[in-house]
């Protein structure tokens, strides 16, 4: 990549467009922007941008227009050859949630492996078709722009067959039906980093836990996905914002044959009227729960630890053992509450826990005497897409443009 260059970074949500601007320098890729237009499709939606020093350099608001992702991106891309100092756009990544069986590994996108990445929607449906919108305009605006598609559910691919493994007639599963595990670029990210953070944690036995609206584990071995909490849809696993979390098929179907519930009321009761919200009735804030004083309150948070402490142990048992414990996400890196409650009960595994480093916020929150050592790691999803959007763009170079 030219110094004159930029990798662009776009993370599509349901009522959100969070973009970031990365150029290198010295060698390594640095974020030079970011920002986000957020409150999609509400009538009141707004953008903001700031620069590496995190001040603002741009607001705009849309007061009563109910914008969508295709009019936030034309609004984006035009931000964007106003404010980038002279430099191109030498290529764009894009978060996917799912790859399916078909991409296990970044991809560069156009309309045949969109429509491979459409077919998936019903896999993701909360996340699949925001995640392509951006796509899709980029490409009626400027199909020369080199963009390129980075999986949630890519690093995972690694895990033994057994892992991803459903015990389902070879019927259901040849169609596709396994465990894919998500959170993949999160887990990758941590992969990298761990053996900066200490050297022997490069062929470490390791469970990385990305706590946040969105939540899984994953048992990570020298770098590898080796099992992960989620499976074939991302509303499985550990209880999260607003999604439940595992539950016994049968009570699926009892929702369907007692309750007369259709598929959608089961579909939003499972991902949007669960969760923390749905034990506490009262929101799928961590911080506004821990600051409640309803007993519902404390009942969403025991869960939601009980959970994890289920979890740790089974993906301990995957590993065979257990080098480290790393905390990561939104309610990761910023409760300490959380944090303590999980250490607490994964005493058994040898966990100890500094108090004063826990409340502080220290990077290492184990202490002396632990026999794994614990540690908290700020996720960045953003500069993993960079990187292998930096990669497949040389790769394109070297191609001659194709890549």
């Amino acid at each position: 990549m030219q110094a004159a260059e930029t990798i662009v970074v776009v993370n599509a949500g349901s009522s959100s467009i969070k973009f970031s601007l990365y150029g290198e320098r010295e060698g390594e890729l640095a974020l030079l922007m970011k920002g986000k237009v957020e409150k999609l499709y509400t009538g009141d939606a707004y953008f903001v941008a700031t620069g590496e020093d995190g001040v603002s350099v741009a607001e705009h608001r849309w007061q009563g227009a109910a914008i969508s992702h295709e009019t936030a991106m034309r609004f984006l891309f035009d931000f964007a050859h106003t404010h980038l100092d002279g430099r191109t756009v030498a290529a764009i990544g894009h978060r996917i949630v799912h790859g399916g069986t078909l991409f296990s590994a970044p991809v560069r996108l156009d309309a045949d492996v969109l429509a491979q990445l459409e077919r998936l929607i019903p896999l993701a449906p909360l996340h699949q078709p925001h995640n392509l919108a951006p796509v899709r305009s980029v490409l009626e605006m400027a199909p020369e722009v080199l963009q390129i598609g980075c999986f949630d559910t890519a690093f995972h691919t690694a895990q033994p067959e057994l892992a991803q493994a459903f015990a389902l007639p070879p019927s259901i599963t040849s169609l596709g039906i396994r465990r894919y595990g998500f959170h993949g670029l999160s887990y990758e990210y941590l992969a990298s980093q761990l053996p900066e953070l200490d050297h022997s944690l490069d062929k470490a036995r390791v469970v990385a836990a990305h706590l946040g609206n969105g939540a899984s584990m994953c048992a990570i071995h020298a770098g590898r996905s080796v099992a992960s909490t989620m499976g074939f849809t991302a509303v499985d696993g550990l209880p999260m914002g607003t999604r439940c979390g595992s539950v016994d098929p049968g009570v699926v179907l009892f929702l369907q044959s007692e309750l007369k519930m259709e598929q959608g009321e089961i579909e939003r009761l499972l991902y949007q009227q669960s969760g923390l919200l749905g034990v506490s009735g009262i929101s799928s804030d961590m911080r506004t729960l821990e600051a409640s004083s309803d007993p519902r309150a404390r009942l969403a948070i025991d869960l939601f630890v009980y959970r994890i402490g289920r979890e740790l142990g089974s993906l301990a048992a995957a590993l065979g053992g257990l080098d480290a414990l790393v905390f990561t996400g939104g309610i990761g890196e910023n409760s300490a509450r959380v944090r303590a409650a999980v250490c607490r009960d994964a005493a058994w595994l040898g966990v100890r826990i500094d108090a004063a480093a826990n409340e502080s916020g220290q990077a290492c929150i184990s202490a002396p005497d632990s026999a794994v050592p614990v540690w908290v790691l700020p996720a960045n999803e953003e500069l993993m897409i960079a990187r292998h959007a930096l990669e497949m763009q040389r790769k394109a170079q070297q191609k001659g443009g194709r890549a």
